[in-house]
């Protein structure tokens, strides 16, 4: 039997088709608090410039001395959990009720959740980090700059940054909102989920999600920051190079800002489209927009050394992705962690909220090994490919004396590389135009997700909501820029993220609860439940029940 959605979120109809509309769909003390939180941040930001730096800093150093760990252990334990569920007792099962299929078509879905997921990354990092490890190898090789496994452990250090892991972490937030939403008939909630082992009672009538949801929507709203940043800089960049034919040492943070306000007005407009017209369009143009600029880049630069490349780093990746996975701060390194893994896991972790729930609206009709698989691999297979040609290019051109780590920008560095190449400015235009692309569809998502959070889980929340808070994610982007540039968008980040370790492993404990409850694997469970000769009197789980699994007997003996 198929599994019936619950009683209607506080204040909302039955049927969706009669939902009202307008401010009655808005969860009020989620919004308000939310906001003021976010405006709150912003004017400190704004007043007490030094004073927040030096705070954030201090906190910063403290949280990655003390909590660097637990960032390292739960970013290995997310591709175990995920690894499970792909090949396990509950792969088969459908993220959805009977019978219905899915909304998008399965190159859509791939392109929407990548666009989401880490485009603007790829493009502020793509040529920077490898180049970077290239020229200064992590204190965990033993390898002299610039030589042949300085450059192979490079590779497989930016691939273990973009690769499986991010998307592990995606994967299993996405995952339990996923299933919670379409399969149970909660609402997409980031609290939704812990029904399973809270009970619905306490997390919507006593508001103890509420909490959960909040602390959702500030994580997403500083990663989706950032990433904002980190896109506003690269264009920055771009402008200013051409503009001048040099790179700024010491540029302000006048010209980023300028660009925020632009692009966020972007934003605001295909927030309004909605998921099928504005973020569906946005991540297809995308994928041609990249598509190009990397074909362009693979045929005028190293083809050959890219070939050779990509083998040669898949080798290293997974040769060392159980030692590379669980490299702690014990016996030195702590700095350089601190700058890279920790900062990437923190980083995506912040966009679990936004990215998971995001992937978790578009995935309905996917089974879980289908969604697992098409999470950790499709993007897993591009990120190889996009950094083996555009990290490839300037590992080579590194290695035969241009100096692309030490423009000492990572925005920079992806001008850098295709100022060595033939049609530079209409290839730095390209650029420019997928930096905004992905700026513009990110933020539209990320406002889309913290006004569903905010929104008792409307698939489709009131189009003003979603436009405030695409305001406010250009302006934190703004004054974390303002407050201190790259490393105060860093910096925020973890500091956001830290905390949301313990709301993920809780979705994961919540997930398995609700997997055992699965109405499909319970007739499946059923031929054995008779082959062991239960009684029929014997309880069994019940999927739609608020307590604990009463599993029946242990052993035959017991019957």
């Amino acid at each position: 039997m198929v599994t019936q959605p619950p009683e209607d979120l506080p204040g909302m109809p039955a049927k969706p088709s009669e939902a009202p509309r307008g401010w009655s769909t808005v969860d009020k003390p989620v919004f308000f608090v939310a906001v003021g939180l976010v405006v709150i941040i912003c004017l400190l930001g704004v007043l007490f410039t030094e004073t927040v730096g030096e705070v954030a800093g201090a906190a910063l150093g403290w949280v990655t001395t003390t909590f660097g760990w637990v960032f390292i252990l739960a970013a290995a334990g997310f591709v175990a959990f995920s690894v499970v569920l792909a090949f396990g007792r509950f792969g088969s099962i459908p993220i959805s009720q009977e019978g219905e299929t899915t909304e998008f078509s399965r190159m859509s879905w791939i392109a929407m959740m990548f666009s989401a997921g880490m485009g603007i990354g790829l493009m502020f990092f793509g040529v920077y980090e490898p180049v970077t490890h290239l020229a200064s190898p992590p204190p965990f090789v033993d390898a002299a700059p610039e030589s042949a496994q300085a450059a192979e452990s490079a590779m497989a250090y930016t691939l273990f940054h973009w690769g499986l892991h991010p998307w592990a972490i995606y994967s299993v937030v996405g995952l339990a909102l996923a299933y919670s939403t379409h399969r149970m008939g909660r609402g997409n909630l980031m609290s939704a989920p812990f029904q399973a082992i809270l009970g619905r009672e306490r997390i919507e009538d006593r508001g103890w999600g509420r909490p959960i949801d909040i602390l959702a929507i500030l994580c997403t709203k500083f990663g989706s920051a950032t990433s904002l940043g980190l896109g506003a800089l690269q264009i920055a960049a771009g402008l200013s190079l051409l503009r001048t034919g040099e790179f700024e040492e010491n540029p302000s943070a006048r010209l980023p800002v300028i660009i925020i306000c632009v692009l966020t007005v972007g934003v605001i407009i295909s927030a309004a489209s909605g998921v099928s017209r504005g973020i569906k369009w946005l991540s297809n143009t995308n994928v041609v927009l990249a598509a190009a600029l990397l074909v362009f880049v693979f045929v005028v630069g190293p083809t050959v050394f890219i070939l050779d490349l990509v083998p040669a780093s898949l080798g290293t990746y997974f040769a060392n992705l159980v030692p590379m996975s669980f490299h702690s701060a014990v016996f030195g390194g702590g700095d350089w962690l601190a700058s890279w893994t920790i900062f990437y896991w923190a980083w995506w972790i912040s966009w679990t909220p936004f990215v998971g729930t995001f992937i978790a609206r578009i995935s309905r009709g996917r089974t879980i090994r289908e969604f697992v698989l098409g999470v950790l691999l499709a993007p897993t297979g591009v990120s190889v490919i996009w950094f083996a040609v555009f990290g490839g290019a300037g590992i080579d051109l590194q290695i035969n004396g241009v100096d692309i780590a030490g423009t000492g920008s990572e925005a920079a560095g992806f001008f850098a590389m295709l100022a060595e190449y033939p049609f530079f400015t209409g290839a730095a235009l390209v650029v420019m135009v997928l930096t905004a692309v992905f700026f513009v569809s990110g933020a539209d998502a990320g406002s889309l997700v913290m006004g569903t959070l905010s929104s008792y889980g409307r698939e489709t929340p009131w189009t003003p909501v979603v436009i405030v808070w695409a305001i406010l994610t250009g302006a934190v982007a703004a004054v974390l820029l303002f407050v201190g540039g790259l490393g105060a968008l860093q910096t925020f980040t973890i500091l956001a993220a830290t905390p949301f370790v313990l709301i993920m492993v809780g979705l994961c404990v919540s997930l398995y609860v609700d997997l055992r409850r699965d109405p499909l694997r319970l007739r499946r469970a059923a031929p054995v439940r008779q082959a062991i000769a239960v009684p029929s009197d014997v309880p069994f789980a019940d999927p739609t029940a608020d307590g604990p699994l009463d599993r029946g007997p242990r052993s035959p003996t017991e019957t």
